[in-house]
């Protein structure tokens, strides 16, 4: 693809440059990934726990920075990073408008999918981004903004190639057959401020809020 052999070249020369050379090796789409919104106040809640802001502002650390919030603007949305709380809080008004228009019931039509990203990092380039944060010791990814959102792409296509391959799993309804294909998204996120490690692999998770 034309497109992705573009955004590695970028992505290397953002490495020259200094960025973390971390880079997506594989995703998964289990019987873990879904869970039903039932209420109004859990949908905000969720929302509000994605964007680091009300209640959840204490989560907003350093590597919030990292990123990458989907945004309703016009007819198609937009996907960046924020610098500031008053940003995620004009998403979070954004996406809280378009439910509202959407008029959901909450039986069964709002669903939150968490789907596992894994990156692969060497063990010398893991040591360069240890650091202590808070008394902690922790890692820091630092990245550009073309890095990132290169590594968002990433997700997000591993995310619909899987969609195209048409997963069957027995235990999915109709409906979750539609999430599976990405249909009626109202919010996606890339989580990079909430990392873990799985065996050899950094793990971070990719968020979609769907809406019927």
């Amino acid at each position: 693809m034309e497109l992705m052999r573009d955004i590695n070249r970028v992505m290397e020369r953002e490495i020259a440059k200094g960025s973390c050379p971390l880079k997506l090796d594989h995703i998964e789409v289990g019987d873990y990934s879904y869970q039903e919104i039932t209420s109004k106040e859990k949908l905000l809640e969720v929302l509000s726990y994605l964007l680091r802001i009300g209640d959840f502002r204490q989560y907003a650390g350093k590597t919030i920075l990292n990123n990458v919030y989907m945004n309703l603007r016009g007819k198609k949305p937009i996907f960046k990073r924020t610098r500031t709380a008053i940003e995620r809080n004009n998403i979070f008004a954004t996406i809280k408008r378009c439910a509202k228009k959407l008029k959901p019931e909450y039986n069964g039509n709002v669903y939150l999918e968490t789907v596992r990203c894994y990156f692969d990092i060497s063990q010398e380039n893991l040591e360069k981004c240890r650091y202590t944060y808070q008394g902690n010791e922790t890692y820091a990814f630092l990245m550009s903004d073309k890095y990132i959102m290169a590594l968002y792409t990433h997700c997000l296509v591993a995310r619909k190639e899987a969609a195209m391959q048409d997963v069957k799993m027995e235990f999915f309804t109709e409906k979750e057959y539609g999430m599976v294909r990405l249909e009626n998204v109202l919010f996606q996120a890339l989580l990079l401020d909430d990392i873990q490690f799985s065996q050899d692999k950094i793990l971070a998770m990719f968020v979609t809020i769907f809406i019927e």
